[in-house]
């Protein structure tokens, strides 16, 4: 018998907590480039645009993790 459903959530499940750590890496490195009086602009919109793809990442990794009850 194969573990493969189960190791399968294991990744997923770990691939979300790495996710979730850039995710908040990345804001932490957004605020404190916002801080700064001559902050690279490029730079920020760069930085929030990752951490949005990262977002949508981690909500449809979530979504295969705990699917909505109406599926």
């Amino acid at each position: 018998m194969s573990d493969e459903p189960l190791d399968d959530v294991t990744s997923l499940r770990r691939r979300l907590d790495e996710l979730r750590t850039e995710h908040h890496d990345l804001d932490e490195a957004i605020n404190r480039l916002a801080q700064l009086p001559l902050g690279d602009e490029l730079m920020l919109r760069r930085l929030k645009k990752r951490k949005l793809a990262l977002k949508d990442r981690i909500v449809a990794i979530e979504h295969l993790l705990e699917p909505d009850e109406r599926a």
